[in-house]
């Protein structure tokens, strides 16, 4: 009897992580779920952790007893805003969730991932490939993930374990609800952040279904041989590919004029 594969998602209790997290219980694994707070009448097996500190993350890990194959980073927030204007606690908060609590869990999951030569799961954005005005701190942290992805790959290649990025284009989730937002309008920005945060969120609310990414996340615990980077949608796909043959000045004037442009 093939014994039941554990996965660890951080960020499980709304959006892609709690989708993904039912999707995959909904498959046969078994499912433990980080979060500061959980669902009631879930398939996920809620843990309490906050990723940003590292002592809870331990704590969180030492609660589970079986072999875990594989964790998928997920928890994550978006901030808003120009540059300029950033708030240093905002910042903080941002590179705190979305950089340092990925590098802490993958730290404390190691150990167990060697044993079970599993897999690490990160969950990027296209707007780590193309960056997006505006929402610049956002595009930072995940093009940051991506770059620990590819470490981490080549660090634990002789362990067995393999690390993906997943790459999610726009999804209709409760983060447009929950991105920090500083929206100002004055003679400076004058309507551009506003009118940028607007396409921002219209995209997203009219996005893909997360089960779209849960699916692709489900697809890659199964490769045996999972590529680096995986960018869910055929669309995104294509921008993302032509970013690479086009010249990064016209890729950037064109995402100027749909995001950034009075």
């Amino acid at each position: 009897m093939m014994k039941t594969k554990v996965i660890v998602i951080t960020g499980a209790s709304s959006g892609i992580g709690f989708t993904t997290g039912e999707y995959l219980a909904a498959k046969g694994y078994k499912v433990y779920g980080f979060s500061r707070r959980k669902r009631e009448n879930s398939a996920i097996n809620y843990i309490a952790c906050d990723v940003t500190d590292k002592k809870q993350v331990k704590a969180a890990f030492e609660q589970i007893n079986e072999d875990i194959y594989a964790v998928i980073n997920n928890a994550g927030i978006g901030i808003s805003g120009p540059v300029e204007y950033a708030a240093a606690e905002d910042i903080q908060k941002i590179i705190d969730v979305n950089i340092i609590g990925v590098i802490n869990v993958c730290q404390i999951a190691i150990p167990y991932l060697r044993k079970s030569k599993g897999k690490i799961i990160n969950i990027g954005s296209v707007a780590g490939d193309l960056i997006i005005p505006f929402q610049t701190f956002y595009s930072i942290t995940k093009a940051a993930v991506h770059a620990l992805t590819q470490g981490l790959n080549m660090e634990l290649k002789p362990f067995g374990i393999k690390a993906i990025t997943v790459l999610p284009g726009d999804t209709k989730t409760s983060f447009t609800a929950n991105r920090y937002k500083n929206v100002v309008q004055d003679e400076i920005y004058k309507e551009r952040v506003k009118k940028s945060v607007l396409k921002m969120e219209k995209d997203e609310q009219e996005g893909k279904d997360p089960v779209t990414v849960s699916k692709v996340i489900y697809r890659v615990l199964k490769k045996k041989n999972p590529p680096l980077k995986v960018t869910v949608g055929v669309e995104y796909k294509a921008l993302v590919f032509l970013k690479r043959l086009l010249p990064l000045k016209f890729v950037n004037s064109v995402i100027y004029h749909i995001y950034g442009g009075e």
